[in-house]
């Protein structure tokens, strides 16, 4: 059956997230799926495949984790998503406050692009400016105008929007330093995730805090990524920097849709209402962000985390899976084609030609045949269920999509790709 026709039919892009949508994967990936459990995903056909994709990084202990979800059940038993605020919402706030050095406050809502959006109107509130800094490097921040005008994808969102959002490199001060003195006293915020595929060097977050007080700028760090991979108080804590404000996402509920904004108590109280005769902000409303479902499981992830160290885990596994990934490559002579690398609880993968350049074609080739081998593949998402059994069913199908991809060099790609290569996600056409 084609489910692919049917849910275009239906659904713009076929899918609720782009990174979805089926120009992301090869044409023998699973254009639907019934379940998952633990590291696996299983489509209508009862194929198992092996997931390093995990719900987009949302999954990050296994799917369908039973502690997890009783959580959920047992709120949902009571109400879910009552008429005032709930017993859940207040343990959840206070457990994110008690766990974060840098928050006082914190407001839930249900996905990261509503949460980095409101960080962003809180510091436009907080300083009277408009104008926002984002990381270059950095794919993605939210679905709203202010981020997605600063990417080719300008169709539909207003000139005057498009402008006040400019973007500096991650790594280096100086441009983010020149931005600053190109427009004095116009940024109401710097944007940024304290790290992705590279880790900060030289001070370099430091840099950026003391750079953004020093100009009366709000600091954001979006954590919706690694914060609770990173470490259990996050990235900012690693590298030893407090943001003004950060956002939280992704881990926070082993799928459940659970998001935050959360950060200085001066700042996130503009949007409270006990202040008499203060003009008010109007932050986050929603009718489903304080669902108790969601709340429930947050709290019982942070518990079955700190229990099983799943932070330490997921980095002994990243190591592993890099070295090992690295290793392969050599011994099939695509070691200067294929790069395994990056941070190691969120490590990433590079498919080269024979130039050096990067391929698309051969990333669509590398996926399609670790497919072929039971393993999804479109990056890398770790989480606890990934152990050494799935260790070597990874190693199995590399070692059978590495002897393909070798072929693919010396013969031409077009020769073993089934199907068109995989495009950007930020890109102006179709």
């Amino acid at each position: 059956m084609n489910y692919q026709e049917r849910l275009l039919k239906v659904i713009p892009g076929g899918a609720h997230t782009y990174s979805r949508g089926y120009d992301q994967y090869p044409l023998n990936a699973p254009q639907i799926l019934t379940r998952g459990k633990g590291a696996c995903i299983y489509d209508p056909d009862g194929n198992k495949y092996l997931d390093y994709g995990m719900a987009l990084r949302a999954v990050n202990l296994g799917y369908a984790e039973d502690e997890i979800d009783e959580a959920a059940f047992r709120q949902i038993k009571n109400g879910n998503n009552l008429t005032r605020p709930s017993m859940i919402e207040l343990e959840a706030a206070e457990l994110l406050i008690d766990m974060i050095d840098s928050v006082d406050m914190v407001k839930f809502t249900k996905n990261g692009s509503t949460a980095v959006s409101a960080a962003v109107k809180l510091a436009r509130a907080y300083t009277g400016r408009e104008m926002v800094a984002r990381c270059a490097e950095q794919p993605f921040f939210s679905y709203d105008d202010w981020f997605i005008g600063s990417t080719p994808l300008t169709r539909g969102i207003p000139q005057e929007t498009i402008a006040k959002t400019k973007m500096y490199r991650y790594n280096d001060i100086d441009s983010l330093e020149a931005l600053i003195a190109q427009y004095p006293g116009e940024f109401a915020c710097v944007v940024m995730e304290p790290a992705a595929t590279e880790e900060p060097k030289d001070g370099y977050l430091q840099k950026v805090q003391a750079l953004c007080r020093a100009n009366g700028i709000v600091f954001v760090l979006d954590e919706m990524i690694t914060g609770f991979r990173w470490h259990m108080k996050g990235a900012q804590h690693l590298y030893g920097v407090s943001p003004d404000l950060c956002t939280f996402g992704k881990a926070m509920a082993n799928g459940f849709a659970v998001a935050c904004v959360a950060g200085k108590r001066e700042i996130m109280e503009l949007g409270s209402i006990e202040f008499e005769g203060r003009e008010r902000v109007f932050l986050l409303s929603t009718t489903h962000g304080a669902e108790m479902c969601g709340l429930g499981a947050f709290v019982a992830t942070m518990k079955f985390m700190n229990q099983h160290k799943v932070v330490e885990h997921l980095w002994d596994y990243g190591q592993k899976l890099i070295a090992m990934m690295q290793r392969k490559a050599v011994e099939h002579g695509i070691g200067d084609n294929f790069k395994a690398g990056g941070i190691p609880c969120s490590p990433y993968y590079l498919t080269m030609d024979s130039a050096g350049a990067n391929s698309l074609a051969l990333r669509t080739l590398f996926s399609q045949e670790m497919i072929r081998n039971g393993v999804l593949m479109p990056w890398i998402a770790l989480s606890y269920r990934h152990g050494e059994e799935e260790l070597a069913v990874t190693e199995h199908a590399l070692d059978q999509a590495f002897k393909i991809y070798r072929k693919a060099l010396d013969q031409g790609v077009e020769k073993y790709l089934n199907g068109p290569a995989i495009k950007p996600v930020f890109r102006k056409h179709n």
